[in-house]
């Protein structure tokens, strides 16, 4: 009875651990827009490679609020091969800015976190 419960206890309490990412991102996850002047939108590009052995896809990004928008690769993206996230901030409102953008891939449990920061003047 005694191992009974200790399984039902591993099991339960015990999750197995997520599986290995399936990209790789070429370039840094954050980006620093720097200084913008205020209303001229800007934009920046984040690519990835699937690094898993069967096609993914990118099913979506959610951002933080309606000043970022995002784009990307919408096709099934193959092992090896790249593809992207455009992300453009709308730079309507004075001040310091850090957004987060969460990235969806199909093959993945575990989303990715894009991040973008800087200054409108």
């Amino acid at each position: 009875m005694n191992v009974l419960l200790l399984a039902i206890f591993i099991t339960f309490f015990n999750p197995p651990a997520d599986p290995q990412p399936v990209v790789q991102w070429l370039n840094d996850t954050a980006y620093d827009f720097g200084t913008m002047e205020q209303g001229v939108p800007k934009s920046v590009s984040f690519s990835f490679k699937n690094i898993s052995n069967q096609p993914i896809v990118l099913e979506t990004t959610r951002t933080t609020c309606g000043c970022t928008a995002a784009e990307w690769t919408e096709t099934p993206i193959e092992p090896g091969k790249t593809g992207a996230v455009t992300i453009e901030y709308d730079a309507y409102r004075k001040g310091r800015f850090k957004k987060k953008i969460t990235v969806f891939f199909d093959q993945q449990r575990k989303p990715e976190v894009l991040w973008i920061s800087g200054t409108v003047e």
